[in-house]
């Protein structure tokens, strides 16, 4: 029978765990970090975590070093888990799976997309598995009686850190996630250059920020820090300027708050001009240029 590591950062973690390790046919070993252990499970094995909880840079080659034997590292999804496995994952050649709300079988599962409106179903091959999952999608009901086995380890002291250096964004502009404006391009803007140009001078004008869109990233035409999305950084400025920028769903879903949206699109039916508060239907070529102009004082 495979064995599966159950990583816990409070108690209540424990029955979803337990549920998951049951869909996969697997022997239950959980590992309490700085928590009470859940002793209604049933879990093959215990091992309580005593201490501080350190951060993921320390904490993720802790929790590697129970994954030995183990098919399947696991934790409930959140903000501390999607930090630690990520980092275990790489450190112990795992594959990772995110937010896991249903499995099919051992190899695979059923996990949410853009957002929450699909699910996609995903295959993996290799051990160990290394997921998140999502407690509402593992119903588990409690049946007392103690581990056959119990452990404890000490957590890893807390990392020292000092600060070297603090580095200014390229041409004193405000940082992306702060900033009240923010001027966007997409793909359409061809080449690096011609993007600064653009739509770093609309957004110097405006005294604004820079962002771009995930294929404009991908193409090399902007750094993956200006990146605005859902798999990116998320928005709400006062205005939003989108140009060239068709809308995906993922790219609207990190910038949907902004108080007021403005389009400059040749494509009348694009989703970001739906999304507008205020369309252009024009070239940005010809329609940025006129905006720096008509800006300059």
């Amino acid at each position: 029978m495979s064995k599966m590591l159950g990583i816990c950062w409070t108690s209540a973690d424990a029955a979803p765990l337990a549920a998951l390790a049951n869909s996969l046919g697997a022997e239950l070993e959980l590992l309490y970090l700085g928590c009470l252990a859940d002793t209604s499970v049933g879990a093959q094995g215990v091992i309580e975590a005593t201490g501080s909880l350190p951060p993921a840079d320390a904490l993720a080659p802790f929790v590697a070093g129970f994954a030995e034997g183990r098919s399947f590292l696991a934790a409930v999804s959140s903000m501390a888990a999607k930090d630690v496995l990520p980092r275990v994952a790489a450190r112990v050649g795992g594959v990772m799976v995110t937010d896991a709300v249903a499995v099919k079988s051992p190899q695979m599962f059923v996990r949410p997309i853009v957002a929450g409106s699909l699910l996609e179903t995903v295959e993996v091959s290799g051990e160990p598995i290394v997921l998140t999952i999502r407690p509402a999608g593992f119903s588990f009901s409690s049946t007392e009686g103690a581990p056959a086995a119990k452990a404890t380890a000490t957590l890893p002291g807390v990392l020292k850190a000092k600060k070297l250096a603090v580095a200014e964004s390229k041409g004193g502009r405000p940082d992306l996630t702060q900033a009240k404006v923010v001027v966007s391009g997409g793909r359409p803007l061809k080449d690096a250059e011609t993007f600064e140009k653009l739509i770093g001078g609309l957004a110097d004008a405006l005294g604004g920020a820079i962002g771009a869109t995930r294929a404009a990233v991908d193409s090399g035409i902007a750094p993956n820090e200006l990146q605005v999305g859902q798999t990116g950084k998320i928005v709400a400025p006062d205005l939003y300027i989108a140009a060239g920028i068709s809308g995906s769903t993922q790219h609207l879903a990190g910038m949907k708050d902004s108080k007021v949206i403005v389009a400059i699109n040749t494509d009348p039916d694009a989703p970001m001009m739906a999304a507008a508060d205020f369309a252009l239907c024009m070239d940005l070529f010809e329609a940025i240029p006129q905006l720096i102009d008509a800006l300059k004082p």
